[in-house]
């Protein structure tokens, strides 16, 4: 009897995707900078990438200090709203890493994902550290359970926040979270692409939402403009499409 439990929690745990153990990568730390709401990945001590975050709409509701990633949660149902995991309408977005700030166990505070692509590199939430819902999945494959998360708001580079905790990394302190000149494509997200979204939609080509990732029905409608600007229609938004769409 005690097995077919065990084997039963086991199936509703990997089900939803849910960890709570396991060893954190050796050198794998996470920075965030609440001064820039900025948040940098380091492996091997070395600048992976760096990701715009939205914070707390007050500088007290995101905490400050150093933490660690304690659960890991593929869409975590919104259990205040009732919504389930996974919904469009669902604010915790597809992907929870839960930190254990102030003493709770991951279920309080956390980076994840959010259904409002708007929201993001602004002071808006309760406490948690927002992300697209493409760049928490790209980040939630990477990061290890116990991964260190420094949180902190300072004019410093991320080096000399890590520095200041004791840890040495390399790479530049404070990067562009995208490059102005950058190809939008299929599979793309962030800022550029909600720039991308709202002007096809408000010249009447439909992405179907505003969501910052670049998806099948942004493709569609880029194809669309593409084809009504002579253009080549395959989808990708270089720098002819960005030009005729008025985008810098």
């Amino acid at each position: 009897m005690n097995k077919v439990i065990i084997f039963a929690l086991i199936f509703v745990f990997s089900f939803f995707g849910f960890e709570h153990s396991g060893s954190a990568a050796s050198r794998q730390l996470i920075i965030i900078n609440k001064a820039n709401n900025q948040l940098a990945f380091y492996e091997n001590d070395k600048l992976v990438k760096v990701f715009p975050v939205a914070t707390g709409k007050k500088a007290s509701y995101t905490p400050e200090g150093k933490f660690k990633v304690v659960t890991k949660i593929v869409n975590r149902p919104y259990y205040k709203g009732n919504i389930r995991g996974g919904d469009p309408k669902n604010p915790l977005g597809k992907r929870w890493m839960g930190i254990n700030a102030r003493n709770t166990p991951g279920n309080t505070y956390a980076i994840h994902g959010n259904n409002d692509a708007n929201s993001i590199g602004k002071y808006i939430s309760a406490g948690c550290i927002r992300m697209y819902n493409g760049d928490v999945q790209w980040l939630y494959d990477k990061v290890s359970m116990n991964t260190v998360v420094l949180i902190a708001s300072s004019k410093k580079p991320f080096a000399s926040i890590a520095a200041q905790n004791g840890y040495k990394v390399t790479g530049p302190g404070s990067v562009p979270v995208n490059s102005a000149h950058s190809t939008l494509k299929k599979g793309s997200n962030g800022p550029q692409v909600v720039e991308l979204q709202k002007r096809l939609t408000k010249l009447g080509y439909s992405t179907k939402g505003i969501d910052g990732e670049f998806g099948k029905n942004t493709e569609l409608a880029v194809k669309k403009f593409q084809k009504a600007k002579r253009l080549t229609a395959d989808g990708v938004v270089g720098p002819k499409t960005k030009k005729a769409l008025g985008i810098k």
